[in-house]
Order: C-alpha cells, then structure tokens, then sequence
C-alpha cells in the first residue's frame, strides 16, 4: 500500500466519521478500500463496548468471501461461558498486559493460541493481527473505554512489514471514526432510556431550553400498584428492586407497545402520555396499552406466586386535556416532562380507584373522546369528588374490569 492510499483512506475515515456513517459500514468500505490498495485482507473485525441497559457492546465484522452477520451486540462478559471466550481472546490478552498489538502468523508456525484463531486457521488464514486503541479517563463514557480490532488473510505470505505499518497508521483512525458515531448512539440510548422515546428525540433536535414547552393534547396515564406500600414493608429488602422491576417492565412494555410515550416514574407509579392527531386514536391506543397490560399481569402473577414471591395488580387513571410538554426546572437542572391541572386531575383519578374497588377508571372527557366501537365496554360509576380538583367529575370504568 503506497503511502498516498494510507492518506486517501485516512481521510476518508475521518469524513464518514464526522457524517455519522453506521459502524458496520465503516469497518467494511475500510477494508474494502484497503485490499483495493493492496493490502490482503480477508476478515477484519471491530468491537467496543457501550454504555447500555443490557449490551455491554457492539461487535462489527467483514469477510471477503463469506457471508457474516455484519453487527452484533454482547451482552455481559464478567461470568459464564462468555466469560471464558473473552479471556481467551486475543482482546483479552492485550487488556491484561496493557499491550497495543499481538500477531500470530498461523500459516508460518504459531500457535493458535486464542479465541477463533483454529477456526481462521482451517479456513485457510496465514496471519493474524489484534490491536487495541486505550482511551484516557476524559474520553471514556462508562465501560467504553477501548478500541479493539482484529484483521486476518489468506495470503501465502501471510501480512507484509509494509501491510502492517499500513495497519498501524490506518487502525487508530477507524478507531476514532467508529467512536465517533458509538458516542452518538450513546446519547441516543441515555436520552431514551432516561426520557422515553419522544422527549429523547426532542431533546437531541437541541429542545433544551429552561421554560420552552409546548401545548399539547394528550392521553394522560397514570398508573401505580396496588398495595406497595404495604408489600415493601413485608417483602426481604431484597426483593423489593426485582419486584419493581418486573411490575414497571409490564407497565411500561405494554405502554410501548400502543405507540404511547412513558415520562416519568415516580416510586411505584409511571407517568406517560399518548399522543395522535385524532383525540379517538390517542384513546384507542391507552385502552389498547391497557389490555396488552392485563395480558402481561396474568402471565406475570402466577409465574411470581409459583415462585412464592410477591404479587399486586395495577391502578390506571386515564384522562385527556391540554398540557403544557418540555423543560422544567432550574437553569442547571431539567426535567422534560408535562405540567397542567390534567395531569394533577389524573392522579387523583388513578388514587380513587382504591375507594370504588376498580382497577381502571376514567375521566368523563376520556371517556366521551373513546371510539364508538369501544363505547359499549364504557361504564359510569358515579360522580366523586377528587382531591385539589375544584369539581366534581363523573367517573367511568370498563364494564369488564374487576
């Protein structure tokens, strides 16, 4: 590879790079564009982790004769068999000496010695390179603080001094372009994970003044648990976060599910909201989220009984009005969110299924706002007065909640 294909590759490393170019398209048009220049690569592969929920990373991979999944995502490494692979991989082993580089030229007598390097082996590949790019502490964002990459080929003569002084120069770049676009990915995931799906893609469209909010009409759910706080006091502290964990992912699985938007969670209660151009199609979908919610709690409480573990139910209260949707707080600290006397009126809807024995009430608005074909399952269980709402309002159920 001559010296003005190592600058061209470069620099079109760092111009995808800054275009936000997908990963996997990264690692193949580089090696691609590197055996165009000469350079004998037949499988390159490329890895960092991430800071994700469940994903402790995202592996990409490029072959030059076989097709390959050209992205996939690992989960934890710490325990188990995929322990075992990661310390027997040539990522390992540099990690563990604080090493840049360790080759094994399989066609010339080295040992296979690693992860994968039998298999690269019997398929043909005379020489194998790993390399790792460190980041320093102000370039690290939670356990993303390596750059990994290994490359192989088939060539008799396995890589040239030249092909790995290309290697060299050329990696750190891919290094920086691939983290680039994972930084990106990153603050997508955080912002989603932290802000659901609506507010995160506000928020990274640059909506991050104090006091910029706009009025909106929407669904309004809010939903708690039945009996929390008495369950928290009995169940072993230890208990407590799985039994969150498992009541929150019914709720807010089912909540995704109808297209609906979940804000906040507050203890044992989820805050979200459903929004559609059609007052009718943002009802449908709650009442949709609703039963995909009842579906979930009756396979989740007999599986938690079986287990002799705690089980509740669900209060919902739904209401649709105007609220006011965006930032609130001070100037260093936001939060995203709806504000509006409909979302004190759904709380206190949600709090009164307690005194009327229902697992599911509604606003007289909601429930006039239902489509025609949902109105027959909509019935009336009297006026009540609710809490720091001046008037009294006229609730509703579904005939067939209990």
């Amino acid at each position: 590879m001559e010296a003005m294909d190592i600058s061209r590759i470069s620099a079109w490393l760092t111009e995808q790079g800054l275009k936000g170019t997908e990963e996997s398209h990264l690692l193949t048009s580089f090696c691609e564009k590197c055996r165009e220049a000469g350079l004998p690569l037949d499988r390159g592969m490329a890895l960092m982790d991430t800071l994700h929920p469940i994903h402790e990373g995202r592996a990409f991979r490029w072959d030059s004769r076989e097709t390959i999944e050209p992205v996939f995502e690992y989960g934890s490494t710490s325990d188990g068999e995929a322990s075992e692979t990661w310390q027997r991989s040539a990522f390992f082993y540099l990690w563990n000496n604080n090493g840049g580089e360790v080759r094994r030229r399989l066609g010339f007598g080295d040992p296979a010695d690693f992860t994968m390097l039998e298999q690269l082996q019997a398929s043909g590949h005379t020489d194998f390179v790993a390399m790792a790019q460190r980041f320093a502490s102000a370039g690290t964002i939670g356990e993303m603080d390596c750059f990994f990459s290994h490359f192989a080929t088939k060539h008799q003569d396995g890589f040239s001094e030249g092909d790995m002084l290309a290697l060299r120069e050329l990696v750190p770049t891919l290094g920086l372009a691939i983290k680039c676009v994972a930084l990106g990915r990153i603050a997508r995931t955080i912002a989603e994970v932290y802000l659901g799906d609506d507010a995160a893609r506000q928020v990274l469209e640059g909506k991050i003044t104090r006091g910029k909010a706009e009025r909106i009409s929407a669904v309004l759910w809010f939903s708690d648990l039945v009996n929390y706080t008495s369950i928290s006091e009995r169940a072993p502290p230890e208990e407590i976060i799985p039994f969150l964990n498992d009541y929150s992912d019914a709720v807010i699985s089912a909540v995704h599910a109808a297209d609906g938007n979940v804000l906040k969670l507050i203890g044992d209660g989820v805050l979200a909201i459903f929004k559609a151009e059609d007052p009718q199609d943002a009802c449908a979908a709650a009442l949709r989220a609703e039963t995909l919610l009842r579906r979930r709690l009756e396979t989740l409480n007999p599986e938690r009984d079986g287990e002799g573990r705690p089980t509740t139910d669900v209060y919902l209260g739904l209401h649709i009005g105007d609220v006011f949707y965006g930032n609130i707080g001070s100037q260093d600290r936001l939060d995203f969110t709806v504000i509006g006397p409909a979302v004190n009126e759904v709380s206190r809807i949600a709090s009164m299924c307690r005194s009327v024995d229902r697992n599911i009430l509604m606003s007289s608005d909601f429930a006039a706002a239902v489509p025609q074909h949902l109105q027959p399952a909509v019935a009336s269980v009297g006026r009540y007065a609710l809490r720091g709402v001046k008037r009294a309002q006229e609730l509703f159920t579904l005939s067939r909640a209990e």
